[in-house]
């Protein structure tokens, strides 16, 4: 009986008045009693087998109880798989008016809680969108509801699900768990994949990437054209066998990240295009950096470069100092002043062009290096180079650098005049926006660096460049110049050591040179005006750095070729940042309109995009264990699949429906305890037969 939602229960329950041990006893020596009583056909047995039976009834002591119950509503799921594959075709439409319609059924039923969650949409970090995981959230959504109170789950996706569990028995105790297909049956499909990648190369070597093209369930055609762009570069398109790996060398130009974006054409029956692009991402670096340390002269300094040079195992030093120069006569024989002789042609004219940075200290004309030489050096910049000279008092005189070929190169030009007096460095505004300078330890915006004086500094007038820091008289201190396809930096003073030597605290002298190096060696994190991208999961932050303030905003184009508009927010050194979540696996373009970045969101090959294809294959395990069905959306009629209500022990499926456990759980809301036996007419009645029992016996 039901009432109000509370469900009557009567039932009959003993409450003895001995311990069942005592209880046993009696009944066990009574019905050896009874029992000789029988074989001896005695008179009055059967009295005396009614006068047992009432003093057994009697001490069993059993009473009616009635409980009040109020039933629990059962627990169903609907997860729906939101993933990047789902936006194939019509499968998300599919999946939005399956839900609708199974909703509208399962709100029917009074005793049924339906709990509706989406799983795939990139919110949950990178997995999410490299991986379909429904019984991710399948778990999470019943973490809280004891099994007895599962109906089972209903799963809406096509099929592509990547946290299947290995033992699909265990979920059985949770009820059926069934599956309706979004996808279209037979669906074909070409795909690239990138089989083998190397995540480093050697600036300047190239580096093989294995690739393949696969049609699906069969080939469409022997090969296919796969376009490929180094760095967001132009297209170059190649002829790869289809069903076969194909190798393909990628160059790797400079030290950071290096993208080989490939997409392959489409095949004559495509199921989305989505598959169809890859990106290789290779981070450069450098096998050894390989450094010429020109010194003029002997001093303070000079030890200070090697040491800094040489401490770095990745650099590849080779010191040429002037320890005697030209005008120097002492009358030593020349035999007696070195052991062997310094290789200066083969540095300066064969194999000038395998440094990747020169740098030039203290250096002024004495003959020593010829003019050919220095034209090498200043062809050897135009043409790609780095040059970093740090200027002694010499290049204030007639013997400067200045005064020969590498003029051509060098951004700035001495007056002639030398000032010495004790300064602090100090970054401009300039640069605080250039990466060289900008955040440099010590410096403060709002007063003077802390770190040491320097005591002298060559006076330049800049040609060109970059003025990133100035020194004594607010003259220029620190020039950064593009020339030609190479740059030079050029410090005008030689005191950055006694930031080494830590004098009045020291200062960023390695930081600095460090700076200096990877931009004069055209490392991307170092450009002053560029665009980047970030990726941090599914998480893409755009970066651009600029010397000059720029508000603009960017586009952003999706791998679905879907564009929007992000907007740029100012931050420090020369910054602005926008981020943006994805929600897809893929390769994302950023364009300001004058540069472009890219960002791979996603492994390599992400399994979410490896195959599209719907299918019942993967959950056929599951729906197997639990007793579920696996259904296609496309085949049902108007108003989706019907659900019934089954009993833990029928079918939880069928060809046309769906079943949802009824589990009739329940809690107790009150009990009533009537006896049945009262104590009185009890002993009444077991005197009475007891008596009748004796008179018969007396007859």
């Amino acid at each position: 009986m039901t009432t109000g939602g509370f469900v009557d229960a009567t039932s009959i329950a003993f409450d003895p008045l001995l311990p069942w041990e005592a209880l046993a006893v009696l009944f066990g020596a009574a019905a050896l009693v009874l029992l000789l009583g029988l074989v001896r056909r005695a008179r009055g047995i059967a009295w005396r087998l009614l006068a047992f039976a009432v003093l057994a009834a009697a001490l069993l002591n059993p009473s009616l109880v009635h409980e009040e119950r109020e039933p629990i509503r059962d627990v169903a799921v609907i997860v729906v798989d939101d993933s990047p594959s789902q936006a194939v075709g019509d499968r998300r439409a599919r999946a939005e008016r399956a839900l609708s319609d199974l909703t509208e059924r399962l709100e029917r039923f009074d005793d049924l809680e339906v709990r509706v969650v989406r799983a795939g949409h990139g919110a949950g970090g990178e997995g999410a969108i490299n991986e379909t995981r429904l019984f991710e959230a399948l778990n999470g959504a019943v973490a809280d509801v004891p099994r007895r109170r599962l109906a089972g789950a209903v799963l809406i996706t096509d099929g592509q699900v990547h946290d299947i569990p290995d033992s699909p028995g265990r979920l059985a105790e949770g009820g059926p768990i069934h599956t309706l297909l979004t996808g279209d049956r037979d669906e074909r499909d070409r795909r690239l994949t990138i089989v083998q990648a190397p995540g480093y190369g050697i600036v300047g070597r190239p580096v093989e990437v294995t690739i393949r093209v696969d049609d699906l369930p069969q080939r469409q055609s022997a090969t296919a054209a796969v376009t490929l762009r180094r760095d967001g570069g132009p297209p170059r398109v190649v002829q790869v066998p289809v069903g076969r790996d194909h190798v393909l060398e990628m160059p790797v130009d400079h030290g950071g990240q290096n993208v080989l974006e490939l997409e392959v054409a489409a095949a004559r029956e495509e199921l989305t295009l989505a598959n169809n692009r890859a990106a290789v991402v290779v981070n450069g670096v450098r096998d050894r950096l390989r450094v010429l340390l020109v010194s003029g002269e002997p001093h303070a300094g000079e030890r200070t470069w090697r040491n800094l040079l040489k401490a770095d195992p990745s650099v590849d030093l080779v010191h040429f100092t002037i320890l005697r120069p030209p005008e120097k006569q002492d009358g030593t024989p020349i035999r007696e002043l070195s052991l062997i002789a310094f290789p200066i042609r083969e540095l300066f004219e064969i194999k000038l062009d395998e440094f990747d940075l020169i740098i030039f200290d203290r250096y002024r004309r004495r003959g020593v290096l010829p003019q050919m030489y220095l034209e090498n050096i200043a062809r050897y910049v135009q043409e790609g180079g780095a040059l970093l000279e740090t200027s002694g008092q010499g290049y204030a005189t007639p013997l400067s650098l200045f005064r020969t070929p590498l003029g051509e190169v060098l951004p700035a030009e001495p007056t002639g005049r030398t000032i010495g007096q004790p300064f602090r460095p100090v970054v401009t505004e300039l640069g605080r926006r250039h990466p060289v300078t900008a955040g440099l330890p010590g410096d403060r915006a709002d007063g003077e660096p802390e770190w040491g004086r320097w005591f002298h500094q060559v006076e330049v007038q800049p040609a060109g460049g970059s003025v990133v820091m100035t020194g004594a008289e607010d003259r220029p201190l620190l020039i950064l110049d593009r020339v030609g396809e190479g740059r030079v930096a050029q410090l005008a003073s030689d005191q950055i050591w006694l930031w080494s030597r830590g004098f009045e605290g020291g200062g960023p002298q390695a930081e600095l040179l460090r700076r200096l190096a990877h931009w004069l060696m055209k490392e991307p994190e170092l450009e002053e005006n560029d665009l980047r991208t970030i990726v941090d999961g599914n998480r893409i932050t755009v970066e651009r750095r600029s010397l000059e303030p720029d508000p603009r905003s960017v586009t952003l184009t999706a791998p679905s070729d879907e564009t929007r508009t992000l907007d740029m927010q100012a931050a420090p050194g020369g910054r602005t940042v926008a981020t943006v979540v994805a929600d897809a696996p893929g390769i994302y373009r950023v364009t300001d309109g004058e540069r472009t970045a890219l960002a791979v969101v996603g492994t390599v090959n992400p399994p979410e995009l490896a195959d599209l294809r719907s299918t019942g294959e993967r959950l056929a395990p599951v729906a197997e264990a639990t007793g579920g069905g696996i259904h296609w959306i496309a085949d049902q009629g108007q108003g989706g699949i019907p659900v019934r209500r089954t009993r833990p022990d029928r079918d939880q499926s069928g060809d046309d429906w769906i079943g949802l456990r009824a589990n009739g759980d329940h809690v107790v809301t009150g009990v009533t305890d009537v006896p049945l036996l009262p104590v009185a007419a009890v002993l009444a009645l077991a005197l009475a037969t007891l008596l009748l029992a004796w008179r018969r016996e007396g007859r």
